[in-house]
């Protein structure tokens, strides 16, 4: 765990899909910068965990981002277990990798649920709940900007989040509410690590990343508490990628990778 700088005394947030990867390295860093945190996520026993390391500052509740009324229930609970809301982080999400001629329709509609109609939900309650000061910081990707083959539905999933993104920002800055993104490369979590069984897929990531890396939960996890900061309080509308300059180059022929396999 990071020192505190208590940037985020005393207030409370709410944080989609924190019970591993990048949602738990968010609720981590916002605990030590002082905060409160209501997490959701369909991994119960992975919500325990967090539970159990940070104590009373976090509460976990399961949530199916793709059901609207699981993520009205869990921005309330916030103001029920804390006394209020500044902060929502809207990180669930999910992929699949298939040529758009051969996906099919339900795999297309689970990630799209999942990774566009989650952060619609998210977004639509955070924004009736949060006041002025507000800050709602939503997780797009690398694909928002850059296409790969084979990632059709996260690519457009993710590429919608962006347009909501602004949208929000658009809506909700009378209120002084901000809206902001932010766009990563590869980070090694649970939900990528497939990648690292194959032969060759990381190497191209790295290869196509300036910096010559991946990141870690942590990294990303940094800039959202930056954002979610009162230090950010002139930023809104922004996505902002956190790629390693992956953006400059091109993104991985994951298709090629699993085909030279077989």
């Amino acid at each position: 765990m990071v020192d505190s700088s208590a940037r985020l005394s005393g207030k409370t947030a709410v944080v989609t899909g924190a019970a591993k990867g990048i949602g738990a390295a968010v609720v981590r860093r916002f605990v030590a910068e002082g905060a409160r945190v209501v997490g959701g996520d369909v991994d119960v026993d992975g919500l325990a965990a967090v539970s159990a390391e940070l104590g009373e500052s976090f509460v976990g509740r399961r949530t199916d981002v793709t059901v609207e009324n699981d993520v009205r229930a869990l921005v309330a609970s916030a103001t029920e277990q804390f006394g209020g809301l500044d902060i929502v982080v809207a990180n669930a999400g999910g992929a699949t990798i298939g040529e758009i001629t051969e996906l099919d329709a339900a795999e297309w509609r689970r990630v799209v649920d999942l990774s566009l109609h989650g952060v619609f939900h998210t977004v639509k309650h955070a924004g009736r709940a949060l006041g002025a000061g507000g800050a709602i910081v939503a997780l797009a990707s690398l694909n928002a900007i850059q296409p790969g083959r084979g990632m059709g539905a996260y690519c457009a999933a993710k590429a919608g989040v962006v347009a909501l993104t602004e949208v929000a920002a658009l809506e909700l800055g009378p209120a002084g509410i901000r809206v902001n993104a932010v766009a990563p490369g590869l980070v090694r979590t649970s939900a990528t690590e497939a990648l690292w069984s194959l032969p060759g897929a990381v190497e191209e990531y790295v290869e196509n990343t300036p910096l010559g890396r991946f990141a870690a939960p942590e990294e990303i996890a940094a800039l959202i508490t930056f954002l979610a900061s009162d230090e950010a309080s002139f930023i809104t509308g922004s996505v902002h990628r956190i790629d390693g300059g992956a953006s400059t180059r091109r993104y991985p022929d994951l298709i090629a990778v699993t085909e030279r396999l077989g």
